[in-house]
């Protein structure tokens, strides 16, 4: 029932090419009929989006005062979350902008013709963010990059060695001793998913791929869970989770980011014992955008709200208010705390485009949820 249920589920939401409707020219290169607004408009911007940190109410309530528009958010559990409601609501929107879509879902979004041009200026965005997508569709207001963490005081070189090819991973030694948040529910399960597609198709081993891998981390137990909380709080033995309620810390590795072990050293007084793992083309770069809706009420608004979002006063403190980077140029992670110190930095990331994602994700979650069904 679970597969049926999933395929049902990716049906709805595979890429749609060519012609969709009269009017609509080519999708993929965003010439999209615009839809008409599902509201009337008044005044209040709509923000579709997840539970953003940055976003708190003194920043709010800033932008509020500073463009003199209300807002009110609209939450999902997710990136996922914000595509699966876009898609319901596409032929009446109910939301004026959508913040977090990352660059695994966003092609997804403008082959359904799901966001329209935006007026924002994005000259002060480095090259790095710009990278998956640079055009008018959607703004990235901040970054990171996905890659497996573990804790060092119990992969210590003696009774655990950290991994020099992840095919290390399916070793016995390893058994049920790595968390992976579920590609079919993260948003970093589903990035890291990525890179390890091209991270196999880039190996030495021409006979086997990545699923063969996921299959072989399934038969050694890999712990998987729905969601990088889980993964991370749960079981990850690592980081701040211990300190946290119901955890077991059965895993001694697990997904996140490069600059987790930052983050941890942030909090804890420039300590921690969490690490990371940057095999080339094992780590995924990570970028979250900001787009207008299609069909928006609140268009002028959400220019605005955008705009808000990636201006000095708000994104230089994305690393501290949201715990990912900053996208503006020659944005550093903060010093404090050994935030920098501990944020590891990835050999190469894996190059796969987004329009290759947006072809290829259907078929490579199906493949996933074969491998380690």
């Amino acid at each position: 029932m679970r597969i049926v249920l999933f395929l049902t589920a990716l049906m709805a939401l595979s890429p749609l090419t060519g012609c969709l409707e009269d009017g609509i020219l080519d999708v993929n290169n965003h010439i999209c009929e615009p839809i008409e607004p599902g509201r009337s408009s008044d005044g209040t911007l709509r923000v579709l989006t997840y539970d953003i940190a940055a976003f708190s109410e003194e920043m709010l309530d800033e932008f509020t005062n500073q463009s003199g528009y209300e807002i009110e958010m609209i939450r999902t559990d997710d990136a996922g979350g914000i595509l699966e409601q876009m898609l319901q609501t596409q032929q009446a929107p109910q939301a004026d902008v959508a913040v977090g879509l990352d660059n695994t879902y966003l092609q997804t979004a403008f082959d359904r013709c799901l966001l329209q041009t935006n007026t924002v200026n994005a000259s002060s965005l480095d090259a790095e963010a710009l990278e998956p997508y640079q055009g008018p569709l959607a703004v990235p207001f901040d970054q990171g990059d996905v890659c497996l963490n573990y804790d060092e005081s119990r992969v210590d070189g003696e009774n655990l060695t950290a991994p020099h090819s992840l095919w290390n991973l399916t070793e016995e030694v390893w058994r049920g001793k790595v968390a992976f948040p579920s590609p079919l529910t993260s948003s970093p399960g589903r990035s890291f998913m990525v890179a390890t597609v091209d991270y196999f198709e880039n190996d030495e081993d021409n006979t086997t791929d990545a699923f063969d891998w996921w299959r072989m981390m399934s038969e050694n137990e890999a712990i998987i869970t729905t969601g990088w909380t889980e993964a991370y709080e749960v079981h990850y033995s690592g980081g701040y989770g211990e300190w946290v309620e119901g955890h077991l810390g059965d895993a001694v590795m697990t997904v996140s980011y490069c600059h987790s072990p930052g983050v941890e050293a942030f909090y804890s007084g420039n300590w921690t014992k969490s690490t990371s793992v940057v095999l080339p083309r094992s780590t995924f770069h990570q970028v979250e955008y900001a787009g207008v809706i299609n069909g928006a009420a609140e268009v002028e608004a959400a220019n605005a709200f955008i705009a808000y979002l990636i201006s000095e006063e708000v994104n230089q403190n994305m690393p501290e208010n949201n715990l990912m980077k900053s996208v503006l140029n020659n944005a550093e992670w903060p010093e404090t705390e050994g935030y920098h110190f501990h944020t590891d930095q990835p050999v190469l990331n894996a190059e796969i485009t987004m329009k290759r994602i947006g072809a290829d994700m259907e078929a490579w979650l199906l493949d996933w949820a074969e491998a380690t069904a």
